[in-house]
């Protein structure tokens, strides 16, 4: 395993050396996040522009081998726990463990296994008796939650103080398929929102704001941002926030070269918006 501390833009999924499981300091957590990455063949079914996997490509997660994903959880949880990792690796304001998290190189949900992981990791839970803090949180593009088995995980995510980031990074079907590389519907996102919603209803929209060619997202794209979600808040559709942040990692997509990071209080002046919907949000540069 790698001496050096972890940073909070280091994310590489080989940090442990292990196939599943990997830990980072989330910025956005604010401590170590457990990441499991379900997507071993960098395959996603989106292509987000700023997304900072190599060789991505497109497709889904491969068979998950649920006796190895187990053993790696289960042993460094307790490295994390009983061993040395958190002082020997971790910056002292960040040794706290915050988060298992599904995230990855992919789209965690498109694993056919991914009702299991979740039972697996509520399974270790209680075995290892881990703080009532520690949270369980899914990243999702939010494509596959239509599929039983993804609603089936979420709905015991509920019970296992489970939380949702859902990403909407534009609320067109043009600035989706811009900055996501996708051809979904508006309407397909909001049933799937509504799903996540309805299974588990801590779910946070979590959305990357940042520059294109030079140019931040034009009010056009914060009206429509703001229409979807004031639309949902009439349809009694109620995520708990928003998660708004910039680009802190370099992207590995051909695009790379044209993104640029936003001033904080060009964020910050769009989550004011927001707020006036009476929607929560967190900011993260």
């Amino acid at each position: 395993m790698d001496e050096s501390n972890l940073k909070v833009t280091e994310h590489s999924r080989d940090v442990a050396g292990l196939r599943y499981v990997y830990p980072v300091i989330s910025r956005r957590a604010g401590g170590v996040s457990i990441g499991i990455n379900l997507n071993t063949n960098n395959a996603c079914n989106w292509r987000c522009i700023y997304c900072q996997v190599p060789d991505l490509k497109l497709g889904s997660a491969p068979p998950v081998d649920l006796p190895l994903l187990e053993k790696e959880l289960r042993g460094f949880l307790h490295e994390l726990l009983h061993g040395d990792f958190m002082q020997t690796r971790v910056p002292v304001d960040a040794r706290r463990i915050n988060d298992i998290a599904l995230s990855g190189n992919g789209e965690p949900t498109s694993a056919a296994e991914f009702a299991q992981v979740i039972e697996l990791i509520g399974a270790l839970k209680q075995e290892l008796a881990l703080p009532e803090h520690i949270k369980l949180v899914l990243i999702t593009n939010g494509s596959q939650l239509h599929r039983e088995n993804v609603q089936q995980g979420l709905r015991r995510m509920a019970q296992l103080n489970g939380e949702v980031w859902f990403k909407l990074d534009r609320a067109s079907e043009q600035g989706m398929a811009l900055v996501n590389d996708t051809r979904t519907t508006m309407d397909k996102v909001r049933g799937n929102l509504m799903a996540a919603i309805s299974c588990c209803p801590n779910t946070w929209l979590q959305t990357c704001w940042f520059a294109l060619d030079g140019k931040a997202p034009d009010k056009r794209d914060e009206d429509d941002y703001l229409k979807f979600l004031d639309t949902l808040l009439q349809q009694n559709i109620k995520p708990q926030g928003v998660l708004l942040y910039g680009i802190a990692r370099v992207s590995m997509q051909p695009e790379a070269s044209r993104l640029s990071a936003l001033p904080l209080e060009q964020i910050e002046g769009f989550a004011q918006r927001i707020c006036e919907l009476g929607v929560a949000v967190k900011v993260a540069e």
